[in-house]
């Protein structure tokens, strides 16, 4: 019978095993925090954000810039 401690165990030496594996690479962990663009927040700043792009008087300017960065992107 496995105990629960056991398993617990088990998993923190697969998870230290892995990130060991991973810095004899030369990689090192890195914690990133980002917005929660599945909020009801996110999406009006999102909004009003692109509607005062759309009505600057270099709105042009700004999407021929996005749009020449867009070619470059892989399909």
């Amino acid at each position: 019978m496995v105990t629960s401690a056991h398993r617990v165990s088990s998993s923190r030496k697969k998870v230290q095993n892995y990130r060991d594996r991973l810095r004899a690479l030369g990689l090192r962990p890195v914690q990133i925090w980002a917005l929660d663009t599945r909020t009801a927040a996110f999406a009006e700043q999102a909004h009003r954000q692109s509607l005062a792009v759309a009505k600057s008087s270099q709105a042009g300017e700004d999407q021929a810039f996005i749009d020449a960065l867009a070619e470059d992107l892989p399909a």
